[in-house]
């Protein structure tokens, strides 16, 4: 299956039925008096977030989702059907935009949670509505409401809690390939991932979700490579793993690389929690994994682990630590969320 993390849709709901004008007529009945009933509700157009979906790609395909009208009303009191609503299955993590690709309308992260894109147009009143003591043969029903058309975009956002960062060829698929039971693609030549990977790594009894995103290059918030279109399926991660190839000549300037498009792309980005891992050490002597090491020492901020993803070494560790920040982050939450909470004397 293709990936597809953004889409252009068109909705619109259904039009309200028209109110009908009716009047009974039967033998023997000589005051039959209104009986148009009103028209039906048109139909809404909804959005819900459902498992088992990791792509937008249906929406590729098929971009316009209008909802039924709702049935006219009609004589002997009859209420005209309402119209059939359309439901949009979208992934996990989709964030629903304006025209304007900037004002958020949703952001569904859960699975079950549901947003009214367009609502249907109620029906019209037919004449049995208007009748009154003064009134008792109203010649008048209401046209239905109108059906509301919108254009939207669907931006995918994947949700995990570990986001892989790196310059191609910095081992992010190895890693996840050898930690994890997703099978990106590995080869013995240089390229880069094409589209993110989700795998479930699982150390100490816990488990939880890493994504792979596509190698950043330098000048990919300009445009360059791939660009920086991929890194906000990493905004949501509590904590980001900054894989180094240890086997390149100027690591720091590889590090600066990577910082500096975070902070281009900013949301906050560059100041997410980070792991700094010197990997493929396999491929390095011992004298030479500390001249490596010594150098990110000098530009980065906090500890440098080493790992070899290929040889399977390190990465428990690497695992440990991306653990400890998913736990941080969440009682840092949990204790945000209850000072935000309602008063209690103490």
């Amino acid at each position: 299956m293709k990936f597809l993390d953004f889409a252009k849709v068109t909705v619109r709901s259904g039009a309200g039925g028209r109110g009908c004008i009716s009047f009974r007529r039967e033998k023997y009945i000589e005051y039959g008096g209104p009986d148009g009933g009103n028209g039906g509700r048109g139909g809404d157009v909804i959005a819900v977030a459902v498992e088992g979906l990791n792509t937008l790609i249906d929406y590729r395909y098929q971009q316009h989702f209008f909802a039924q009208n709702g049935r006219p009303g009609e004589g002997r009191q009859k209420t005209g059907a309402d119209g059939d609503d359309i439901v949009l299955r979208v992934p996990v993590g989709t964030e629903i935009l304006d025209d304007d690709q900037e004002t958020v309308i949703a952001d569904l992260t859960e699975v079950g949670q549901r947003v009214l894109l367009a609502k249907g147009g109620n029906g019209g009143f037919g004449n049995l509505h208007f009748k009154s003591s003064t009134n008792q043969a109203p010649r008048r029903a209401n046209p239905g409401q109108d059906e509301i058309e919108r254009v939207l975009w669907l931006r995918l956002k994947l949700i995990a809690d570990v986001g892989l960062l790196g310059l191609p060829n910095a081992g992010k698929s190895t890693f996840l390939a050898a930690t994890s039971n997703a099978r990106p693609k590995i080869a013995d030549y240089p390229f880069t991932t094409l589209h993110p990977n989700l795998g479930v790594v699982a150390v100490d009894g816990a488990e939880f979700v890493i994504a792979d995103i596509p190698g950043l290059i330098a000048g990919a918030h300009e445009g360059r490579g791939i660009g920086d279109r991929f890194l906000g399926h990493v905004e949501r991660c509590a904590v980001l793993l900054h894989l180094i190839d240890g086997t390149q000549d100027d690591v720091a300037e590889a590090y600066h690389t990577i910082i500096n498009e975070l902070e281009q792309y900013g949301g906050g980005l560059a100041d997410t929690p980070r792991v700094t891992v010197l990997n493929k050490i396999d491929a390095l002597d011992d004298e030479l994994v500390e001249m490596q090491l010594a150098e990110l020492r000098k530009v980065c901020d906090g500890p440098v682990l080493t790992m070899s993803g290929a040889a399977q070494s390190g990465t428990t560790e690497v695992l440990r630590a991306l653990r400890a920040q998913i736990v941080a982050r969440a009682n840092a939450e949990a204790a945000e969320g209850e000072e935000d909470g309602p008063w209690r004397p103490v």
